[in-house]
């Protein structure tokens, strides 16, 4: 209701909120022994009691106090044994089940009394789901560490493992065709392409039954993320390896063959970037189109090494790309055809010569 003021009244201003202040220390205000008075004082803080004590006339100032240090010193700097004290394990492992929190009993010292502890507690928290996981998590460790693979290909190998494992679909494969098609498929989703024939010859499991279980496993993981918003991700050690979704793996690209090949066959840069320029542009003009990616590569490889004056035989080619001599010249016969296409004045730039091109058979 509005107030009916008197002739010559003044009205009174509205009340204001009051305005709470931030906090703040006061650093006028210091603490003292009421006894002695002097500034600055002398305390000394008694960690065993918890109470900060004069220094001078023994005066408890304070009691209980709360103690904000470490309650251990560490010595893994010095110690040989680089035996770190510190209470704080691994966070959880998102590739394994379970908590993961449980404390282990360990028998370092050898008495038979912790042993027998350590294995009574093993049968009772045996998890068989975990102890298989981590004995496939082995073995493409180990399988990425023959190729000399990042960390991000056995990550993302272990992740589709993991979700492959729990999907019950696999159900009756072999394990090692399945840790073989995880590996294969990994490697193509980071860049790093590897073949049928060599994870064959890493794996000892058949082409075909690697070809079967790639699709099972591109259709598999395709049809996951049709019904998510977002896309597959994965997180290893607190970072993401992958987050996108899935569309499905292409071919080997030529130019990634040739630059892995040609390492492999110790050849310099300067004719490693000719190949993997004449592969690329290979694969934008189509000379090779409907050929194996192998055989595309080694036969870049064989009209670089001309051009740039390291030759490598067809038979040197073919113990890394294995692919048959005659498939590497039937393709070289293909790009000379287009020679004048694929070596491009870019290419002469760096020193190509196509005078030093031998004519096909």
């Amino acid at each position: 209701m509005a107030q009916v003021l008197s002739p010559g009244a003044i009205a009174e201003p509205a009340p204001q909120p009051v305005k709470q202040e931030m906090w703040q220390e006061n650093l006028n205000v210091t603490l003292m022994c009421r006894d002695c008075r002097e500034d600055p004082p002398e305390l000394r803080e008694d960690h065993a009691s918890g109470d900060l004590i004069c220094a001078n006339c023994g005066l408890v100032l304070q009691e209980r106090s709360i103690d904000t240090s470490s309650e251990w010193r560490t010595f893994s700097n010095d110690d040989q044994g680089n035996d770190d004290p510190s209470r704080v394990g691994d966070g959880p492992n998102q590739l394994l089940n379970g908590a993961q929190l449980n404390t282990n009993i360990q028998f370092t010292d050898g008495s038979l009394r912790s042993k027998e502890l350590n294995r009574a507690q093993n049968k009772a928290n045996l998890d068989k789901g975990n102890k298989n996981l981590l004995l496939a998590y082995k073995q493409i460790g180990a399988l990425c560490d023959n190729w000399q693979l990042p960390s991000a290909v056995s990550d993302t190998a272990k992740h589709i493992f993991k979700e492959a494992e729990e999907s019950k679909i696999f159900k009756g494969k072999s394990q090692e065709a399945l840790i073989a098609g995880c590996v294969f498929l990994a490697c193509r989703r980071n860049n790093v392409p590897r073949s049928f024939r060599e994870v064959m010859d890493l794996t000892r499991v058949t082409k075909k039954e690697i070809g079967k279980v790639f699709k099972l496993l591109e259709q598999f993981l395709m049809n996951k993320d049709k019904g998510k918003a977002g896309g597959t991700s994965m997180v290893a050690g607190g970072v993401t390896v992958f987050n996108d979704t899935y569309t499905g793996s292409t071919t080997a690209d030529p130019a990634d063959l040739c630059s892995r090949y040609c390492s492999m066959l110790s050849m310099d840069n300067r004719t490693t970037n000719v190949a993997i320029a004449i592969a690329t542009n290979m694969t934008n003009s189509g000379a090779l189109a409907g050929r194996s990616p192998l055989s595309s590569a080694a036969a870049c490889i064989y009209m670089a090494g001309y051009l740039m004056g390291q030759i490598k035989s067809p038979k040197e080619i073919q113990n890394v790309a294995r692919v048959s001599d005659s498939t590497i010249r039937h393709a070289y016969r293909l790009l000379y055809a287009d020679a004048s296409k694929l070596v491009t004045d870019e290419i002469i730039a760096r020193g190509a010569d196509l005078t030093k091109l031998p004519k096909p058979n």
